[in-house]
């Protein structure tokens, strides 16, 4: 059997993964960035999040909870429901964001253009609606916008203020105060063996590449990119030993991680605003 390199760490294919990171006696973690990418997101990284999906600096996290000045959570049809895919530009694609974000997702600024963010929006909004993960908006997805689902819980303990992660489908739902602040999709562990040397020792250690379902709190944190003998992370808040939530370069729409939950770049910015210490954290993996 073949094996190959991975940000750092020897894969050995057809088997699956567990745990993005490697443990010190310090407690530092690592990254699952893609091998090859630079070491900044676009715009630069100051280590600080803005503060909401518009890039623009706030005081108070802004998710994609809360819609455009002049929009609300009523769906309002564009004149002409064409098929939209990445790359789409015009009326109906500014619609479509403005929804997204009236329903709190995140798909960027609402500019009219579908690109990578309104795409990753898409994403999650499919699979909180049952829908296949194709990131093309037809008949169906228009009609779900229309009377869309709430994302369901994944655990029996609801606290207020919490995330929820659904492996499954990978997405998971930010709460605050009992409702949905932001629904994300995301790329937790793939599944695959690879080996690789924690941080100080002088044998690699081999393992899967797995998210562990459980009830977890949000621990410590780090501000920009977190260096790690797996790669890097981007804003990481840690709540499960070495597993955190973070800032990626590559957030595909399947399970690509080392065990880590990769968030797109332009959520990961603002994520820790909205995410408190401390914070209930469900992973599961539902029917």
């Amino acid at each position: 059997m073949g094996v190959r390199k991975w940000a750092g760490a020897i894969l050995i294919p057809g088997v699956l993964v567990a745990g993005c990171t490697q443990e010190s006696t310090a407690g530092s973690a690592g990254t699952d960035v893609s091998p090859g990418t630079s070491a900044a997101p676009s715009g630069g990284a100051s280590g600080g999040a803005p503060g909401g999906p518009s890039g623009g600096a706030s005081s108070k996290p802004r998710g994609p909870g809360v819609a455009a000045p002049g929009t609300s959570g009523t769906p309002t049809s564009p004149q002409v429901r064409r098929k939209l895919k990445p790359g789409a530009k015009g009326a109906d694609v500014k619609e479509l964001q403005r929804r997204l974000k009236a329903l709190h997702y995140d798909p960027g600024p609402a500019d009219g253009r579908y690109g990578t963010s309104t795409q990753i929006a898409v994403w999650a909004f499919q699979a909180v609606n049952r829908l296949k993960m194709s990131g093309t908006v037809g008949k169906r997805v228009w009609a779900a916008l229309d009377a869309p689902r709430r994302p369901a819980p994944v655990a029996k303990r609801r606290e207020a203020d919490r995330v929820d992660v659904d492996l499954r489908r990978q997405y998971l739902v930010v709460y605050r105060r009992g409702e949905p602040a932001l629904i994300t999709h995301v790329s937790s562990g793939s599944g695959e063996y690879y080996c690789a040397k924690d941080r100080g020792a002088t044998v690699a250690r081999c393992r899967y590449a797995t998210t562990g379902t459980g009830d977890f709190r949000t621990g410590r944190r780090a501000s920009g990119w977190e260096v790690s003998p797996l790669g890097r992370l981007y804003n990481p808040i840690y709540f499960n030993g070495g597993i955190a939530f973070h800032g990626a370069l590559d957030v595909p729409r399947y399970p690509a991680s080392h065990g880590c939950v990769r968030l797109p770049m332009h959520i990961a910015e603002y994520f820790p605003k909205l995410v408190k210490t401390n914070v209930a954290v469900h992973v599961r993996r539902p029917k």
